[in-house]
């Protein structure tokens, strides 16, 4: 009696914390929706004593036609000196904002930004414009170095408009905070611009210790604060303003969906050569001579895919951390003018990708999160026509990452989010919804994503799969017994030999549901080298039990109908 009240206590105490912060973003997000409203009743307003000059930089310097929505409210925020967040899609012009900033008012701006190659491939459009700018990094010379601290260092007639640093330099430079120090005090700091902001809060995936430092600039500084990011939710918006020390920032937030973009989730072939095969069938089929990039899990993978595209005829050229900074720049430069079709990359390579004609990205190993994975896919199609956004899912690609992300706060959560992201039937862009945005199925379509079948066919059932559940604590079990443990990738193998008759994608998406739902959990050894993940059971089945271990099941005409849809999107 006294289990199945604890039992009950724990099923309600979860519901009742998942109703509380369902019901808490949802009061946060209309809140924030109405603050909006209000604030771009005012700041859209065309009467801009700058505005003239604005348009003409616009169109002059920067050779665009027109603002983009809600870049005009975030750039009258900050020229009335007021904090803001922006929070837009990738791709929406979020660098654009501290830019036009930058020129309209007097002062240098300074821009924070957490990697050298969005920080090199900013100053080599800005200077193609004829705009001063500048950065500090390791790789500056000292000549430079003197110039731009000379600059920091006049009372009046500052030459110098944008300056770029990460957050590293920041916190272990005492002589760049001098010189800004004193650029503060002569009212010469006009703007400070964070990019990625969403690193600075513990709650995200990409945190960054550094950036912590970040909460000294506004009571150090007193200048205005501008945060952008393409990847905010409510909980991590909060943290940023509360990290910050800017509370009441005004926060302006775009739409998620990219309507241009068509998502598709494709089971990753068995070997490195069959997926290079059927890569470069889709490459010189749908996307001949146009630019991609291709996302893989390590150096080691970015190296080889990109050696085995070249042999097939197709230009490929690595790019990832461990290479020296002129090769970096010179994959970079070769790929951004076309004379290199594919970037086979790490995640060091991306952010502020500036490259409108991305017609495909490609991911070889699913992100570590749902906001990477939005980020990430959104280089493509940045010039608004049609791009395809390609993921690949192996479950043992999942073990792999999440001995990388175990140590981290939220790491397993939000790999556990893409791992849903990857097996749901709902449509792909339902992941506007992770960002508090409203998403209704009813809105998929034809050329949205390959889950459009699913979400108009009535046709499924529901199959209880919690037979898959008890024959891998059979195995777990059986391991234990024998002092050992079980590894997932093991875990797979034998519940695949043991279910012959299923087929074997299905138990694959059986198995990462289990984890999923917290009926498998993941068990993490660390060795002096490195870490291992094992598996052991959950504590899902104790509450949650057998009748609600449930799976959403389409019949083969579903599934075969899908199959040929998923072929001509991509032929």
């Amino acid at each position: 009696m006294h289990d199945y009240l604890d039992m009950f206590k724990v099923e309600f105490t979860l519901a009742f914390v998942e109703n509380f912060d369902k019901v808490e973003t949802d009061i946060e997000t209309a809140l924030q929706s109405a603050d909006n409203e209000e604030c771009l009743e005012e700041w859209e307003k065309p009467d801009k004593i700058w505005m003239p000059k604005a348009l003409s930089l616009l169109q002059n310097t920067f050779k665009l036609e027109r603002f983009r929505p809600l870049q005009i409210s975030a750039i009258s925020s900050i020229m009335a000196n007021e904090d803001c967040i922006f929070i837009m899609s990738t791709g929406a012009g979020k660098s654009l904002i501290y830019q036009m900033c930058a020129l309209l008012k007097d002062g240098v701006t300074i821009v924070v930004s957490p990697l050298i190659s969005l920080i090199e491939d900013q100053l080599r459009s800005l200077r193609k414009c004829g705009i001063y700018a500048a950065t500090l990094n390791q790789s500056t010379s000292q000549e430079e170095t003197k110039e731009i601290m000379a600059e920091l260092s006049k009372k009046t007639d500052i030459k110098l408009k944008l300056l770029y640093v990460t957050p590293e330099k920041l916190a272990k430079s005492k002589r760049v905070m001098n010189k800004l120090d004193v650029c503060a005090k002569a009212g010469n700091l006009a703007l400070v611009a964070i990019d990625e902001v969403h690193c600075i809060s513990s709650m995200g995936n990409d945190f960054r210790s550094d950036y912590k430092f970040l909460n000294i600039l506004k009571r150090q500084f007193g200048a205005p604060i501008l945060g952008v990011s393409a990847t905010l939710t409510s909980n991590v918006l909060r943290d940023v303003k509360e990290v910050l020390g800017i509370p009441a920032a005004l926060v302006f937030k775009g739409n998620f969906n990219r309507e241009n973009l068509v998502y598709q989730v494709k089971i990753k072939p068995p070997s490195i050569d069959e997926f290079i095969d059927e890569v470069v069938t889709l490459i010189n089929g749908q996307f001949k001579s146009q630019s991609g990039i291709i996302y893989c899990f390590s150096r080691k993978e970015c190296e080889e895919v990109a050696s085995k595209l070249c042999k097939k005829g197709i230009k490929s050229l690595p790019y990832h951390a461990n290479l020296e900074g002129a090769e970096r720049s010179r994959c970079h430069e070769s790929w951004s003018q076309g004379k290199t079709q594919v970037i086979t990359a790490t995640i060091a390579f991306g952010m502020g990708v500036d490259k409108p004609n991305i017609r495909f990205v490609i991911h070889h190993t699913i992100s570590k999160s749902i906001e990477n994975y939005y980020q990430e896919s959104g280089r493509a199609g940045r010039d608004g026509l049609s791009a395809h956004c390609i993921l690949y899912f192996k479950l043992t690609d999942v073990f792999r990452l999440s001995t990388m992300v175990c140590t981290e706060r939220t790491g397993i959560e939000h790999l556990y989010g893409m791992i849903q992201y990857t097996i749901s039937n709902d449509c792909r862009r339902n992941m506007a919804s992770h960002f508090n945005e409203s998403w209704d199925n009813s809105w998929c379509h034809q050329n949205c994503c390959d889950n459009y079948d699913k979400t108009i066919n009535p046709n499924h059932t529901q199959k209880n799969v919690y037979q898959f559940y008890e024959k891998a604590v059979e195995f777990i079990d059986k391991e234990k017994s024998k002092d050992g443990r079980i590894t997932g990738n093991k875990l797979l193998e034998l519940i695949c030999k043991s279910h012959k008759t299923e087929d074997k994608l299905f138990i694959e998406k059986v198995v990462a549901y289990l984890f999923v739902e917290g009926y498998l959990q993941e068990d993490f050894h660390f060795t002096a080298y490195s870490v291992i993940s094992y598996v052991k059971v959950g504590t899902a089945a104790s509450f949650k039990g057998k009748d609600r271990c449930v799976v959403k099941y389409f019949p083969k005409s579903v599934q075969n109908g899908q199959s040929s849809r998923k072929r001509k999107m991509v032929e």
